[in-house]
């Protein structure tokens, strides 16, 4: 569709291994650099620098370790320097490209005064399109607003709003503990050799893990599969790739590890997944590989996972999975009680959920493929 639109535009692909090795890069010159940081996404960082200025100098300091990374990388870097996040934010990308700017201690609410609504963070489209109607396009007149006015209007999130554009933000710095890694783990109660019921079980357990990522908004780099066999020998097999949640590049991805470890053709007793190198942040839409059709379809399951839980909807081959007996290698069978849910789901999704946004239909379909499957 973008290229029909657009014929002659000149379309770079993206490189998600790169972004994440000079995100890691950046990382590291920070972490050596500064007493206090916070990574809110790969290339989103906010420093607390509270103090320096008795020994070196907030805003020089800043500026060095702008210069050191601009040095070390090659990338182009903004920041701003506030006495809070939220006008720290603002201000960088009022810096950019490539930009530095200071705001002093006491100048917050006039420096974000003639700027647009829509710069505060926390005000999305449909917000800004309900303030555009009351009158409301700069932060001037927000400041200028009752803040019980606010509330009326937007309940809680309009006293979060207007107070960042008052430039009033007290949220600390949260020390960076990124999380290392998310895992799941099936241990059968028969030791099993069913290659095809083990690649069904590791789509499953898959899908379910990037839900989580998605839903922490966090992306993955490295995929690990485990199994222990029946004399309770345990190997592993590890494999670096782009950021990505998708569940169908990751699903890919472990039944390919999978492929390698299982060699010695024993019985396996468990089979483990393991996605590390995290970091938070939402996936990017390939324009190469991405199909809008499977994007919708996976924001479409999402969403019916969020209502009605994370076990609510799934792959035809991890829905065969979930439906069978306790053991799950006594033979697939098709559960009555699972196809009731789903017939209650699906009224309940298609009747009532999604139709906004365009997504019911993506969400009727899979049912359909869902149900023909099983």
């Amino acid at each position: 569709m973008a290229r029909q639109l657009c014929p002659d535009a000149i379309i770079v692909r993206g490189d998600s291994s790169q972004y994440s090795k000079y995100s890691n890069d950046i990382t590291d010159i920070i972490k050596e650099d500064v007493p206090l940081y916070e990574k809110t996404s790969i290339d989103e960082f906010y420093i607390d620098l509270s103090g320096m200025d008795r020994f070196f100098g907030c805003y020089k300091m800043a500026t060095e370790l702008r210069q050191k990374i601009i040095r070390e990388t090659g990338l182009p870097i903004s920041f701003a320097m506030s006495s809070n996040k939220t006008v720290s934010k603002v201000g960088t990308g009022e810096a950019k490209p490539n930009g530095q700017k200071e705001i002093p201690f006491g100048t917050e609410r006039k420096f974000l005064a003639p700027l647009s609504v829509q710069k505060i963070p926390g005000v999305g489209d449909k917000t800004y399109q309900l303030l555009r109607s009351m009158g409301v396009m700069w932060n001037r007149t927000l400041q200028e607003m009752p803040v019980e006015l606010m509330e009326q209007v937007l309940g809680q999130n309009g006293i979060s709003i207007w107070r960042k554009a008052n430039g009033i933000d007290n949220s600390p710095i949260e020390p960076y503990s990124e999380q290392k890694s998310m895992s799941t783990e099936q241990t059968f109660e028969r030791d099993t050799i069913d290659v095809k019921a083990l690649k069904a079980l590791l789509a499953g357990m898959t899908e379910k893990l990037a839900y989580d990522l998605r839903s922490q908004e966090k992306l993955t780099a490295c995929v690990t599969v485990k199994i222990r066999y029946s004399d309770f020998n345990t190997y592993t097999q590890q494999m670096r790739i782009p950021y990505t949640s998708l569940d169908h590049v990751l699903i890919e991805k472990v039944q390919e590890l999978f492929d390698k470890l299982f060699q010695k053709r024993m019985l396996i007793r468990m089979v483990g997944i393991k996605f590390s190198h995290l970091v938070q942040g939402s996936y990017q839409y390939n324009l190469f590989e991405d199909t809008g059709e499977h994007l919708k379809l996976m924001q479409a399951m999402d969403k019916i996972r969020n209502r009605f839980g994370k076990d609510a909807v799934s792959r035809a081959v991890g829905m065969n999975m979930r439906m069978m007996d306790l053991n799950p290698f006594n033979g697939v069978q098709r559960g009555d009680k699972g196809k009731l849910a789903l017939d209650g789901m699906k009224n309940e999704v298609i009747s009532r959920g999604n139709a906004d946004d365009g997504n019911t239909d993506a969400a009727a379909q899979f049912y359909e493929d869902l149900t023909d499957a099983t």
